[in-house]
């Protein structure tokens, strides 16, 4: 865990001015900074950015967030990724444990250098490599003949940085005089046998270089020319490259899949390398490995909609199955995820070329939605007409929907499944002992904001606004009101956060709150509450506007109590109790 006071000290150090400029030229206006909005395609700037408030809002789409908000939404980045960025570009160091801490000190050790530049030292080897493999290309006949027979122009080649390995045992030797240095084995570019000899990882193979989305050079991925096995070989788990999260083309199709509104995952550097090549330019690929957790996550922080291409055949069934499996667990509602299955015998690459760009497009718009696939695969041999079959069915859904955290697709999942079983939806639930979220609390998550802003939501914008306010209120008072809501909840929270993280100077608690509540529930809520205080200014009576809002949260919990007393016999009612139900309508008018 990174410590709160670290990301606190952090984000007090760090503009998000500068952070955001970096990726998208903004436009002084006035104590604001301005810009097209990069989530969304828009002519009229409508995306701003506050110095003062250390936050960014999009008035078009309703994008929001703080500066590792936006590493996270635009970058791609999880939030320990887009705090370790933040923490280089301002010079400090995060004082935390990586699960490979213990590799990268042994490493340094070996080289006498700190751990910052033994990761430069790796991803200038990386560099190198790939450079040497790019010119190995341009002299390479038969390397050259390959990528020209399975139609990449060279245009595509270079785009996609793709060279040749020679197929000698050492010819890292050509650019490394220092061929014995533990760092080549360490990034997995050469190989050390039991007698301690040394030869290159890759050979004789097209060479397809592998970016992380700062797009830095971590791994390879090498296809054979002639038919030996295997057939794809990639570069081993490293400090630097971990295929079960990164994705094979997402650096470069960011732009791409944002504008299309979805990813399309394959299974195949060439897939991606021929498809873009046909302009379809959003498409990503596994790397050697089944769809995992990480992988979806990833993609949903890029876009709403992921798209996973497979073959038509029972091996491309099986991997569907599996990345259906590891995305139920990642589902979002208001997400979408769907199934395209290719014609026995096809592959993207293979298809494209002999239909064309529409025909494949077509395709993808015709893919299956997640719940259809799932009930298809889970009715697979089953005879649904017999009470045996849907016995079977329900057991075989209920792991699957034990998963899903999304309440809303796990509602509807629930009713298509006692459709298809003929059991009542309560009784099934029942027997799948599954919590599900109440009907009024997914209202609550998909009906819009209501015009009047309840006092507890005024109470959190002016928190975020100010602070100091939260030295005004008494957190037990107002934990003993019997007010039940999510933004109650996060009203307390907040403040909870403010008297444990004492802030310096005005304004400061509102970037590290954000990121305190980065995987909270309350994280939607308050990144929404502190966008709405963007057009505040020094004219608002902060002062009046707060105690209005206390006045009308007492008010609130009065008539609820008064509701409480009068929904009770008045035979039942004790002394007090009718004492309270007459001061509670005196006060109330």
């Amino acid at each position: 865990m990174i410590p709160q006071s670290f990301i606190q000290d952090l984000l007090n150090r760090v503009d998000i001015v500068d952070v955001i400029d970096r990726h998208v030229p903004l436009k002084k206006a006035g104590a604001n900074h301005i810009a097209c909005c990069p989530f969304h395609g828009e002519k009229t700037p409508s995306f701003t950015v506050s110095p003062t408030k250390q936050f960014y809002h999009c008035f078009g789409c309703g994008a929001h967030g703080s500066a590792v908000g936006f590493m996270m939404e635009y970058i791609g980045m999880d939030f320990v990724e887009a705090i370790n960025d933040l923490a280089l570009s301002v010079g400090v160091q995060v004082p935390t444990e990586e699960n490979k801490e213990h590799y990268i000190e042994a490493i340094y050790r070996e080289n006498g250098k700190n751990k910052e530049k033994t990761y430069q030292t790796m991803f200038d080897l990386m560099n190198a490599i790939t450079r040497f493999y790019k010119e190995q290309l341009k002299c390479s006949e038969r390397g050259i003949n390959y990528l020209k027979k399975r139609g990449l122009t060279g245009e595509t080649a270079a785009r996609f940085g793709i060279g040749y390995s020679p197929a000698g045992w050492q010819n890292l030797a050509e650019i490394f005089p220092d061929y014995d240095s533990p760092l080549l084995v360490r990034i997995g570019m050469v190989n050390e046998n039991n007698e301690k000899k040394r030869y290159d990882r890759f050979r004789d193979r097209i060479m397809f270089p592998i970016l992380n989305l700062k797009g830095k050079v971590i791994g390879f991925g090498g296809r054979v020319i002639e038919k030996n096995e295997p057939k794809y070989l990639n570069s081993p788990e490293t400090p630097l490259f971990d295929k079960g999260h990164e994705l094979y083309n997402l650096f470069a199709a960011r732009r791409a899949i944002r504008d299309a509104g979805k990813v399309l995952v394959v299974e195949g550097y060439m897939d991606v390398v021929v498809l873009s090549q046909y302009g379809i330019d959003y498409a990503v690929a596994t790397l050697g490995t089944a769809t995992t957790q990480s992988h979806v996550q990833k993609l949903f922080r890029q876009t709403d909609n992921i798209v996973f291409c497979f073959d038509g055949d029972d091996a491309g069934r099986k991997a569907a199955w599996r990345a259906l499996e590891n995305s139920l667990p990642q589902f979002i509602d208001g997400k979408n995820i769907e199934f395209l299955f290719l014609p026995d015998g096809e592959d993207p690459d293979s298809y494209v070329q002999k239909y064309g760009k529409n025909s494949f497009k077509e395709l993808i718009d015709q893919s299956l939605p997640l719940s259809s696939f799932l009930f298809q695969r889970l009715s697979e041999n089953i005879n649904l007409q017999t009470s045996e079959g849907r016995t079977k069915l329900v057991e075989s859904a209920k792991p699957l929907l034990g998963q899903i955290s999304a309440p809303i697709l796990s509602l509807m999942l629930i009713k298509r499944l006692a459709e298809l079983s003929g059991i009542n939806q309560d009784e099934l639930e029942s027997l799948l002992q599954i919590k599900r979220t109440s009907s009024s609390s997914i209202r609550r998550k998909v009906v819009l904001r209501p015009i009047t802003i309840s006092p507890c939501r005024w109470l959190i914008q002016i928190l975020l606004h100010d602070p100091s306010y939260a030295a005004k209120m008494n957190r037990a008072i107002l934990s003993e009101y019997n007010i039940n809501s999510n933004e109650m909840d996060a009203l307390l929270a907040l403040l909870e956060f403010i008297e444990a993280h004492p802030f310096i100077g005005e304004n400061t608690a509102i970037p590290s709150a954000i990121a305190y509540f980065h995987n909270s529930v309350y994280r939607e809520l308050l990144e929404e509450a502190e966008s709405a205080t963007l057009s505040w200014d020094n004219k608002m009576n902060l002062e009046a506007e707060f105690k209005g809002a206390l006045i009308r949260l007492q008010q609130m919990q009065r008539k609820q109590r008064m509701t409480e007393l009068q929904n009770k016999p008045l035979n039942i009612l004790t002394s007090e109790e009718k004492k309270e139900l007459r001061q509670l309508a005196v006060l109330l008018g």
